[in-house]
């Protein structure tokens, strides 16, 4: 398990006021992104490896109507 003690969450510019329904990212740690539900900052959160991160992220870049 990653240590998350620097961890700098931040949430997409895009989530806007969608009722919180948003996730936070934190992209700053070394060798693991680290993702959360912003309604619970306490609550688990998913680790990936970054290239595993930039892949998906690029992914829905390129295909955003799969989301």
């Amino acid at each position: 398990m990653a240590d998350l003690t620097g961890a700098i969450w931040r949430k997409s510019t895009r989530s806007g006021d969608n009722g919180g329904a948003c996730v936070e990212v934190a992209d700053n740690l070394a060798g693991v992104v680290a993702v959360r539900d912003s309604k619970d900052l306490r609550g688990p959160g998913l680790m990936f490896p970054p290239k595993a991160w930039s892949a998906f992220v690029s992914s829905i870049k390129d295909n955003p109507s799969r989301v």
